[in-house]
Protein backbone atom coordinates (compact mmCIF):
# COMPACT_ATOMS: atom_id res chain seq x y z
CA UNK A 1 0.00 0.00 0.00
CA UNK A 2 3.25 1.98 0.37
CA UNK A 3 3.66 4.06 -3.00
CA UNK A 4 6.73 4.01 -4.96
CA UNK A 5 8.88 7.25 -5.71
CA UNK A 6 10.97 9.86 -4.20
CA UNK A 7 10.15 12.16 -1.08
CA UNK A 8 9.82 15.25 -3.49
CA UNK A 9 7.14 13.30 -5.82
CA UNK A 10 5.39 11.57 -2.95
CA UNK A 11 4.60 14.64 -1.14
CA UNK A 12 2.04 15.70 -3.71
CA UNK A 13 0.00 13.04 -3.15
CA UNK A 14 0.18 11.91 0.35
CA UNK A 15 2.24 12.86 3.15
CA UNK A 16 2.41 9.49 4.36
CA UNK A 17 4.31 7.38 1.91
CA UNK A 18 7.42 8.30 3.17
CA UNK A 19 6.36 7.63 7.04
CA UNK A 20 5.65 4.03 5.71
CA UNK A 21 8.88 3.52 3.62
CA UNK A 22 10.78 4.76 7.02
CA UNK A 23 8.97 1.90 8.85
CA UNK A 24 9.41 -0.41 6.26
CA UNK A 25 13.05 0.09 6.60
CA UNK A 26 13.04 -0.01 10.07
CA UNK A 27 11.42 -3.40 10.00
CA UNK A 28 14.11 -4.33 7.87
CA UNK A 29 16.74 -3.40 10.56
CA UNK A 30 15.08 -4.86 13.39
CA UNK A 31 14.65 -8.47 11.55
CA UNK A 32 17.92 -9.11 11.09
CA UNK A 33 18.00 -9.49 15.17
CA UNK A 34 16.86 -12.92 14.72
CA UNK A 35 19.43 -13.89 12.32
CA UNK A 36 22.09 -12.13 14.46
CA UNK A 37 21.00 -14.29 17.61
CA UNK A 38 21.00 -17.45 16.13
CA UNK A 39 24.58 -16.52 15.30
CA UNK A 40 25.41 -15.78 18.96
CA UNK A 41 24.02 -19.01 19.98
CA UNK A 42 26.12 -21.13 16.92
CA UNK A 43 29.14 -18.62 18.50
CA UNK A 44 30.01 -17.44 14.28
CA UNK A 45 31.25 -14.38 15.18
CA UNK A 46 32.44 -13.28 11.70
CA UNK A 47 28.58 -13.87 10.92
CA UNK A 48 27.78 -11.40 13.95
CA UNK A 49 29.86 -8.64 13.03
CA UNK A 50 28.20 -9.21 9.30
CA UNK A 51 24.99 -9.05 10.60
CA UNK A 52 25.82 -6.34 13.34
CA UNK A 53 27.08 -4.12 10.02
CA UNK A 54 23.93 -4.72 8.02
CA UNK A 55 21.68 -3.83 11.01
CA UNK A 56 23.96 -0.38 11.34
CA UNK A 57 23.75 0.39 7.72
CA UNK A 58 19.95 -0.25 7.81
CA UNK A 59 19.25 1.75 10.86
CA UNK A 60 21.74 5.07 8.91
CA UNK A 61 19.29 4.62 5.98
CA UNK A 62 16.49 4.83 7.84
CA UNK A 63 18.18 7.73 9.67
CA UNK A 64 18.53 9.03 6.12
CA UNK A 65 14.79 8.70 5.28
CA UNK A 66 13.56 10.12 8.73
CA UNK A 67 15.71 13.58 8.11
CA UNK A 68 14.06 13.82 4.49
CA UNK A 69 10.64 13.65 5.57
CA UNK A 70 11.27 16.14 8.40
CA UNK A 71 12.79 18.45 5.83
CA UNK A 72 9.95 17.91 3.72
CA UNK A 73 6.67 17.37 5.43
CA UNK A 74 4.74 20.89 4.16
CA UNK A 75 3.85 22.98 7.21
CA UNK A 76 0.24 23.42 6.23
CA UNK A 77 -1.31 20.09 5.38
CA UNK A 78 -5.05 20.01 4.97
CA UNK A 79 -5.41 16.50 5.67
CA UNK A 80 -6.86 14.42 8.56
CA UNK A 81 -3.37 13.90 9.86
CA UNK A 82 -1.73 17.08 11.59
CA UNK A 83 2.20 17.42 10.81
CA UNK A 84 2.99 16.97 14.79
CA UNK A 85 1.24 13.63 14.68
CA UNK A 86 3.28 12.43 11.89
CA UNK A 87 6.27 13.18 13.72
CA UNK A 88 5.49 11.70 16.71
CA UNK A 89 4.84 8.56 14.83
CA UNK A 90 8.17 8.96 12.91
CA UNK A 91 10.05 9.64 16.01
CA UNK A 92 8.45 6.29 17.64
CA UNK A 93 9.68 4.17 14.56
CA UNK A 94 13.01 5.58 14.49
CA UNK A 95 13.50 4.61 18.18
CA UNK A 96 13.21 0.45 17.02
CA UNK A 97 16.12 1.01 14.58
CA UNK A 98 17.47 2.77 17.04
CA UNK A 99 17.25 -0.02 19.80
CA UNK A 100 18.28 -2.55 17.35
CA UNK A 101 21.29 -1.13 16.37
CA UNK A 102 22.21 -0.40 19.81
CA UNK A 103 21.43 -4.56 20.74
CA UNK A 104 23.72 -5.54 17.76
CA UNK A 105 26.80 -3.51 18.90
CA UNK A 106 26.96 -4.28 22.19
CA UNK A 107 26.49 -8.10 21.78
CA UNK A 108 29.29 -7.96 19.06
CA UNK A 109 31.56 -5.45 20.88
CA UNK A 110 31.48 -7.67 24.05
CA UNK A 111 31.39 -11.01 21.97
CA UNK A 112 27.92 -11.92 24.35
CA UNK A 113 27.31 -15.39 24.58
CA UNK A 114 23.83 -16.50 25.65
CA UNK A 115 23.66 -19.47 28.30
CA UNK A 116 22.54 -22.81 26.55
CA UNK A 117 19.49 -23.10 29.16
CA UNK A 118 17.24 -20.08 27.33
CA UNK A 119 18.90 -20.71 23.83
CA UNK A 120 15.68 -21.69 22.62
CA UNK A 121 13.42 -19.30 24.76
CA UNK A 122 15.56 -16.35 23.21
CA UNK A 123 15.02 -17.42 19.46
CA UNK A 124 11.46 -17.71 20.35
CA UNK A 125 11.58 -13.88 22.02
CA UNK A 126 13.17 -12.08 19.36
CA UNK A 127 11.26 -13.78 16.72
CA UNK A 128 7.86 -12.67 19.11
CA UNK A 129 9.82 -9.19 19.33
CA UNK A 130 10.37 -8.67 15.51
CA UNK A 131 6.92 -9.59 14.98
CA UNK A 132 5.40 -6.93 17.11
CA UNK A 133 7.34 -4.80 14.26
CA UNK A 134 6.19 -6.04 11.39
CA UNK A 135 2.53 -5.61 13.11
CA UNK A 136 3.51 -2.01 13.14
CA UNK A 137 4.66 -1.75 10.06
CA UNK A 138 1.20 -3.40 8.95
CA UNK A 139 -0.73 -0.67 10.84
CA UNK A 140 0.84 2.35 9.56
CA UNK A 141 0.51 0.66 6.33
CA UNK A 142 -3.16 1.16 6.13
CA UNK A 143 -2.78 5.11 6.86
CA UNK A 144 -2.76 5.95 3.07
CA UNK A 145 -6.50 4.55 3.37
CA UNK A 146 -7.61 5.95 7.07
CA UNK A 147 -6.64 9.13 4.74
CA UNK A 148 -8.40 8.80 1.97
CA UNK A 149 -11.61 7.77 3.74
CA UNK A 150 -11.12 10.86 5.85
CA UNK A 151 -10.54 8.58 9.48
CA UNK A 152 -13.99 7.10 9.09
CA UNK A 153 -16.07 3.59 8.05
CA UNK A 154 -14.66 0.47 8.17
CA UNK A 155 -11.01 1.36 7.80
CA UNK A 156 -10.96 2.46 11.46
CA UNK A 157 -12.14 -0.58 12.77
CA UNK A 158 -9.47 -2.75 10.05
CA UNK A 159 -6.65 -0.18 12.00
CA UNK A 160 -7.96 -0.65 15.62
CA UNK A 161 -8.33 -4.22 15.23
CA UNK A 162 -4.31 -4.42 14.18
CA UNK A 163 -3.74 -2.80 17.16
CA UNK A 164 -5.46 -4.95 19.28
CA UNK A 165 -3.40 -8.22 17.65
CA UNK A 166 0.01 -5.63 18.05
CA UNK A 167 -0.72 -5.31 21.95
CA UNK A 168 -1.73 -9.11 22.28
CA UNK A 169 1.76 -9.75 20.54
CA UNK A 170 3.69 -7.48 22.93
CA UNK A 171 1.79 -8.95 25.81
CA UNK A 172 3.08 -12.27 24.87
CA UNK A 173 6.76 -10.47 24.23
CA UNK A 174 5.85 -9.45 28.31
CA UNK A 175 5.99 -13.12 29.02
CA UNK A 176 8.86 -14.73 27.13
CA UNK A 177 10.95 -12.28 28.75
CA UNK A 178 9.53 -13.11 32.41
CA UNK A 179 10.19 -16.46 31.58
CA UNK A 180 14.09 -16.08 30.43
CA UNK A 181 14.58 -14.03 33.29
CA UNK A 182 13.71 -16.16 36.05
CA UNK A 183 16.00 -19.08 33.68
CA UNK A 184 18.90 -16.39 34.44
CA UNK A 185 18.23 -15.86 37.85
CA UNK A 186 18.51 -19.78 38.30
CA UNK A 187 22.06 -20.03 37.56
CA UNK A 188 22.59 -16.57 37.85
CA UNK A 189 25.29 -17.23 40.83
CA UNK A 190 27.34 -19.04 38.13
CA UNK A 191 27.75 -16.26 36.05
CA UNK A 192 30.04 -13.39 36.03
CA UNK A 193 28.56 -10.49 37.56
CA UNK A 194 29.68 -8.30 34.58
CA UNK A 195 27.97 -10.82 32.22
CA UNK A 196 25.47 -11.44 34.30
CA UNK A 197 24.12 -7.13 34.49
CA UNK A 198 24.74 -7.14 30.57
CA UNK A 199 22.65 -10.35 29.94
CA UNK A 200 20.01 -8.97 31.63
CA UNK A 201 20.66 -5.47 29.79
CA UNK A 202 20.42 -7.38 26.49
CA UNK A 203 17.27 -9.20 27.42
CA UNK A 204 15.51 -6.06 27.90
CA UNK A 205 17.05 -3.98 25.45
CA UNK A 206 15.10 -6.91 22.95
CA UNK A 207 12.19 -6.27 24.91
CA UNK A 208 12.50 -2.78 23.70
CA UNK A 209 11.86 -3.64 19.81
CA UNK A 210 8.47 -5.03 20.90
CA UNK A 211 7.58 -1.82 23.86
CA UNK A 212 8.66 0.44 20.90
CA UNK A 213 6.52 -1.11 18.32
CA UNK A 214 3.44 -0.69 20.61
CA UNK A 215 4.50 2.83 20.81
CA UNK A 216 3.75 3.29 17.64
CA UNK A 217 0.51 1.88 17.38
CA UNK A 218 -0.38 3.76 20.40
CA UNK A 219 0.18 6.90 18.55
CA UNK A 220 -1.83 5.57 15.72
CA UNK A 221 -4.74 5.03 18.12
CA UNK A 222 -4.66 9.02 19.26
CA UNK A 223 -5.05 9.48 15.62
CA UNK A 224 -7.73 7.46 15.51
CA UNK A 225 -9.61 8.79 18.31
CA UNK A 226 -8.92 12.45 17.30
Amino acid sequence: MAKGGYMGGIFGSSPVSPLQEHMSKVYSCASELIPLFNAVINEDWDEVARLRQIISDLEKEADVLKKELRLNLPKGLFMPVSRQDLLEVLLMQDRIANQAKDIAGTIHGRKMELPEIIHEDYIRFVTRCVAACKQARKAINELDELVETGFSGQEIQIVADMITKLDNIESDTDNLQSAIRSKIFEIENDLPPIEAMFLYKIIEGTGEVADKSQGVGSRLQLMLAR
